[in-house]
């Protein structure tokens, strides 16, 4: 909903402060209380945010989350669900939505709530609610990548590309890199990164030769779980540096997301 852990965490602590004042015997049902509670802090909070990312430096990209440990470690069946409601992706196209769209496609997509229940907890009609719904599904359907998602294949391509792109070997690059392939860096004004969106395989590949240069020295590379998809955290001096995620189609690397803000990435300390 909020593409950030921070205010995820500040919306289900503000969520309970109120269900912790509340008398009750004055709740008839405490799962839809909680929704409805849940659902108009983060429409608030992402409002907020909306606000705030009209100023920000550079390309903006949701916080990563690791999500291979305890409660997130995703099973064989729960795996493509995840990918398909948390991957980076997703919650790209996500961000161009209203944040009433945005609340109805996460409800009714996402949790499967009737829309009923959803007309309840944003006092809309039903009728409202479902033209919403249907925008939003038309929305993610016409901007949501088309992408491999098969895990083994993302793993060895991302070890080949940090290989090539820490060697600075631009022909090992290209031949990863598919034409129209799309890098996209958030360093928020906080690290180096890219100002703007850099496209196509030349352009990519030169841009990762020129910054890897002198680089490679003293960077561990931690693969893991990232927003249900395999990702690489490249620390310096022990300390989160870098998070990379490639995505994949039709065997070639089509888009590279590298998440250099600092403040998204305290979550990995």
């Amino acid at each position: 909903m909020l593409g950030r852990f921070t205010d995820a965490e500040d919306v289900v602590q503000d969520a309970w402060l109120r269900w912790s004042a509340e008398e009750r015997g004055d709740v008839r049902e405490p799962r839809g209380y909680l929704v409805r509670v849940t659902t108009r802090l983060a429409i608030d909070r992402l409002r907020q945010a909306q606000s705030r990312r009209e100023t920000y430096v550079g390309p903006w990209l949701p916080e990563p989350v690791a999500t291979e440990s305890g409660a997130f470690s995703p099973d064989t069946a729960e795996r493509a669900v995840l990918e398909e409601s948390v991957s980076l992706a997703v919650l790209i196209v996500l961000e161009s939505l209203s944040p009433l769209e945005r609340a109805v496609f996460v409800l009714r997509e996402a949790f499967g709530f009737p829309y009923a229940d959803i007309a309840v907890t944003l006092e809309r009609s039903e009728a409202a609610v479902r033209q919403l719904a249907g925008r939003a599904r038309r929305h993610v359907g016409e901007r949501k990548p088309r992408y491999d998602v098969d895990a083994a294949q993302r793993r060895e391509l991302t070890e080949r590309f940090l290989a090539a792109a820490g060697g600075g070997d631009l022909d090992a690059l290209l031949g990863l890199l598919a034409p129209d392939v799309r890098l996209v860096s958030d360093g928020g004004g906080r690290a180096k990164a890219a100002r703007r969106v850099i496209d196509t395989a030349d352009k990519v590949g030169r841009f990762l030769s020129a910054v890897a240069t002198g680089s490679a020295a003293g960077v561990e590379y931690r693969f893991m779980q990232v927003n249900g998809a395999p990702g690489v955290l490249l620390l310096v001096g022990g300390q989160p540096d870098t998070l990379v995620q490639i995505e994949v189609r039709d065997g070639r690397i089509q888009c590279v997301y590298l998440v250099r803000n600092p403040d998204k990435l305290t979550n990995f300390l």
